[in-house]
């Protein structure tokens, strides 16, 4: 403990007088890693073989017939009806002059009309969203009185940085689970394009001191309090609070940390492209639906989908790390606006309605570890741990969905699972958890090429990896992603007879 102290003291001096030396502690660090984490050259082959080669495969039809049920005696069964989502666009460009609230009506009045459900029969709202729009705070039931939905209506907001809308459908879940609730419409909306942008904190201090003064003398004092730098404004940074860090920044210091080269980075980043192209095309994105943007037209696609070369993606400069770092523009997610919703069901009442479910939503977990070196290794933690608790393997598993916020973060995870050393020394188990096969990995392209508008992308994925499982005719499905503060979300998702 005392060396461990000693080297935190100087590690922290020379840090001040010399930025760099982190980069040197991590290099060290990194020779650590390589000599314990038992991932190799030849793994790494293997897997970029796997993902140029599942571009072009078409993924393995899974047999459901031999595979047993995930439902429990004396839980009721808690079933995703349907989802939908408007396009997911890249922040300034279509949606740049709505407000948040905009997109989340227009999800939930596409909910409906898809569905037909009657308002009246939707007990409950609940809505995930990161960065607020101050005056719309309580997004969901701005959003649902917007959409025309009764007052009597109850709606609530949950913020879980990107698995919010995950935190949204467990919630509902919870309400179904424990008979509070037959009916619940659970969403996601973020909107990049018009972030608050504060004033700093001393012209704040002065302008609400103004709000307060009785006098023109006082005002006139306060007012010459202000200096030109109290006009600097405090600009949103997609940054851990408790460390200062980009999120960026982390994903290449956790890419060093697991050797994922910018190579790799570059070609995960194209097979996400190329399969959200290619499943755009065959019309398989079905919970896409059209947006008619007032004062514009109509929005029927996502505009972050641009397959590109490995020669062009190599052009890119670092955005991180400079000069030497790995993560850019074309191989991380980008800020975008959007909004998604699902309607989740009691399997006895969707039945009752005449509903035929896409899917049981079944177990699920969250996790948290250290947001400083694991922050983006959620999947990592939570894909056991939820298979545990289903009782399933990591081969019983048809359909895999997972997040992607930068390439780096998902290989880094795929190392880390496959990863004896890993699961070992920071995750307490025996062995290994395994990696997933790449044929049924994210087919239909993911967060790098469809986009991440924060909030939102949990119903994404869920819905995603219903009509997936429809699709190919597996049973199981298993969604994974990270989120700021190094946090997690699981959750098993089983198709629903189809006949």
């Amino acid at each position: 403990m005392v060396h461990l102290l000693l080297r935190q003291f100087y590690c922290s001096i020379f840090s001040v007088f010399y930025p760099d030396f982190n980069l040197l502690i991590m290099a060290s660090m990194l020779a650590h890693t390589f000599r314990n984490v038992s991932t190799s050259v030849s793994w790494t082959a293997k897997l970029n073989a796997r993902l140029l080669s599942s571009v072009s495969r078409t993924p393995s039809q899974a047999q459901s017939a031999s595979k047993k049920t995930l439902a429990k005696p004396g839980l009721r069964n808690v079933v995703l009806v349907e989802g939908v989502r408007i396009p997911f666009l890249m922040s300034g460009t279509t949606y740049a002059d709505l407000m948040p609230h905009d997109l989340a009506r227009a999800v939930l009045q596409g909910l409906l009309t898809r569905t037909s459900i009657p308002k009246a029969d939707v007990e409950y709202i609940v809505f995930g969203t990161v960065i607020q729009e101050v005056k719309t705070s309580n997004v969901a039931r701005e959003a649902s009185l917007g959409a025309g939905f009764s007052d009597k209506t109850p709606s609530h907001t949950v913020t879980m940085a990107c698995i919010s809308s995950n935190q949204a459908m467990t919630t509902a879940v919870g309400l179904i689970a424990s008979g509070q609730c037959e009916t619940v419409i659970a969403g996601g909306v973020e909107f990049m394009s018009d972030v608050p942008i504060r004033h700093s904190r001393k012209m704040r201090k002065i302008l609400l001191s103004l709000n307060r003064a009785k006098t023109i003398g006082q005002r006139l004092t306060l007012l010459g309090k202000i200096r030109p730098d109290h006009f600097a404004p405090e600009l949103p940074a997609v940054a851990e609070f408790s460390t200062s860090e980009t999120m960026g920044h982390s994903a290449d210091r956790l890419a060093a940390a697991f050797g994922v080269s910018r190579a790799e980075q570059d070609e995960f980043a194209i097979r996400s492209h190329v399969l959200a192209k290619k499943a755009e095309t065959a019309k398989l994105l079905k919970d896409v639906i059209p947006f008619k943007v007032p004062g514009r037209h109509t929005v029927t696609k996502d505009n972050g989908i641009r397959p590109s070369s490995v020669e062009q993606m190599a052009k890119l400069k670092p955005a991180f790390i400079k000069p030497h770092g790995t993560i850019t523009a074309a191989n991380a997610s980008f800020l975008t606006d959007g909004a998604s919703a699902v309607l989740i069901m009691s399997e006895d009442k969707a039945l009752a309605m005449g509903y035929k479910p896409l899917a049981y939503l079944r177990d699920f977990v969250y996790v948290s570890q250290d947001p400083k070196d694991q922050l983006l290794l959620g999947p990592a933690y939570a894909t056991p741990k939820v298979l545990e608790k289903a009782g399933l393997a990591l081969e019983d598993i048809d359909v895999f969905e997972f997040h992607e916020a930068f390439a780096a973060q998902i290989l880094s995870n795929m190392k880390a699972m496959d990863s004896d050393w890993f699961a070992k020394t920071y995750m307490g188990r025996k062995s290994r958890v395994g990696v997933p096969q790449m044929d049924k990995f994210n087919c239909w392209g993911g967060s790098l090429s469809l986009g991440h508008p924060f909030g939102a992308t949990g119903c994404r994925l869920v819905t995603t990896a219903a009509h997936r499982l429809i699709d190919g005719g597996g049973q199981y499905a298993l969604i994974a992603a990270c989120a700021a503060g190094g946090q997690g979300h699981g959750m098993v998702v089983e198709t629903y007879p189809q006949k």
